[in-house]
């Protein structure tokens, strides 16, 4: 029987937000058995919790928004993915801010700090979300698809395809043999070159910069373009590399981005209210099909 489990206590982290550019400080604390994962916003009032859970999501425009009464957290799917990674059933989540802080865009500061304590175990045995029949969400006008089967293992496995000739197509898949703080939770999040401008334009990647983010140059770019991305992030050169990525990071796996991909649609879908038990198939997602997933699930589950 595999039981519930905690952290061995609580860990800090502060830093700026990926689209408001907000600093914050999360806490990530010990909870007793059967909490789940719960955010709480300090900074709103000690009983302004909000359940990490599919019915609470209110926005999945380029990072996922969870919101309860008064309060929200943004961007939460890189500290969910963490935490189901390392098996961490149970945990309260302090933040002083809307933003759950970026970091090095993957989750793998979580991972660095809590890994290597190991956890606390509890004396409640753990909850496996299982279904009984099929769930398939489609997005026929993106191509997306998120299939989510009866298994008696876990299994994600994820094909990523942008139509990029820097990219190709990527695959990756994460199960039991798989070591997900060594080969899953330390990969990047990525953005192309030419939506960059447009995201900063509107007020999004308010917190983007050279540390947090792999940029994929997928045209053409002239060296003014080049300078003024150098200006954006505030560093004082930038190169695009012989492979179509910026010089600003080295990618630590070929296929870091459909690896960055698989961790964020494990984040999305802890929302279904724990550990899937179940065979995960997915294409061309994104948060807004990955959230839906988990909501069906939880449907499923109420039936």
């Amino acid at each position: 029987m595999q039981f519930q489990q905690t952290v061995k206590k609580s860990y800090s982290f502060e830093g700026k937000g990926l689209h408001t550019g907000r600093v914050a400080k999360m806490t990530i604390k010990p909870a007793p058995a059967d909490t789940g994962l719960r955010f709480r916003r300090t900074d709103i009032g000690e009983d302004a919790y909000v359940d990490a859970l599919a019915e609470n999501v209110s926005n999945t425009a380029r990072s996922t928004t969870i919101s309860f009464g008064d309060a929200s957290v943004m961007t939460i799917e890189h500290v969910l993915s963490a935490l189901t990674g390392m098996g961490v059933d149970n945990a309260i989540i302090d933040i002083d801010n809307i933003e759950v802080p970026i970091l090095d865009g993957s989750a793998k500061p979580y991972i660095d700090a809590i890994w290597a304590d190991g956890f606390e175990q509890q004396d409640a045995p753990r909850r496996y979300v299982e279904i009984k029949e099929t769930i398939e969400i489609r997005n026929d006008e993106k191509g997306s698809v998120v299939r989510i089967e009866p298994a008696e293992e876990f299994s994600y496995d994820i094909k990523v395809d942008f139509n990029s000739r820097v990219l190709g197509v990527q695959h990756a898949q994460w199960d039991s043999s798989v070591v997900y703080p060594e080969e899953i939770g330390v990969c990047r999040t990525f953005v192309f070159f030419h939506e960059i401008e447009f995201l900063f334009n509107n007020g999004l990647v308010k917190g983007g910069d050279v540390d947090n983010a792999i940029v994929i140059v997928e045209h053409p770019v002239t060296g003014e373009q080049i300078k003024r991305m150098a200006e954006l992030f505030n560093v004082p050169a930038l190169r695009v590399r012989e492979d179509g990525y910026l010089s600003n990071l080295t990618l630590r796996f070929p296929n870091e981005c459909a690896r960055h991909k698989l961790l964020d649609l494990i984040g999305d879908l802890r929302l279904a209210g724990g550990f899937l038990k179940a065979k995960v198939t997915a294409e061309k997602a994104g948060h807004g099909i990955n959230t839906t997933a988990a909501k069906a699930v939880r449907q499923s589950l109420k039936n």
